[in-house]
């Protein structure tokens, strides 16, 4: 069965860095399409980065710039690199399959930048 497991959130100050991680089993992501979403109270979960089987990455206008998403095949794990942070960055962070217009979600990691 998928199992999506988040790991690296924590308390940062504006301008600092993050980098999350996904610990996948029951898939091999370097043959998924692979993807970051955020959550923040009372808004919508937003995409923030993909990465396809092919290496294409896809990123927000938001994180453009400031985000890498990437992968380590033999980990069988996903990265989301995040520097410059700002505290519109605040949100639950959580890692998505999609197969069959069904998701499979991570719990989430919490991210929190203080200004």
């Amino acid at each position: 069965q998928v199992h999506l497991v988040e790991s690296g959130g924590g308390l940062v100050q504006a301008g600092g860095s993050l980098r999350l991680s996904c610990a996948a089993s029951g898939i091999i992501v370097s043959i998924n399409t692979m993807n970051w979403y955020r959550q923040a109270p009372g808004k919508q979960r937003e995409l923030v980065a993909a990465i396809n089987s092919g290496g294409f990455t896809n990123y927000a206008d938001s994180a453009k710039g400031r985000f890498t998403i990437s992968r380590d095949n033999a980990k069988n794990t996903v990265y989301l690199q995040m520097n410059s942070l700002k505290p519109e960055d605040t949100a639950v962070y959580f890692c998505n399959f999609r197969r069959s217009y069904y998701d499979y979600w991570g719990q989430g990691t919490q991210v929190t930048v203080s200004s």
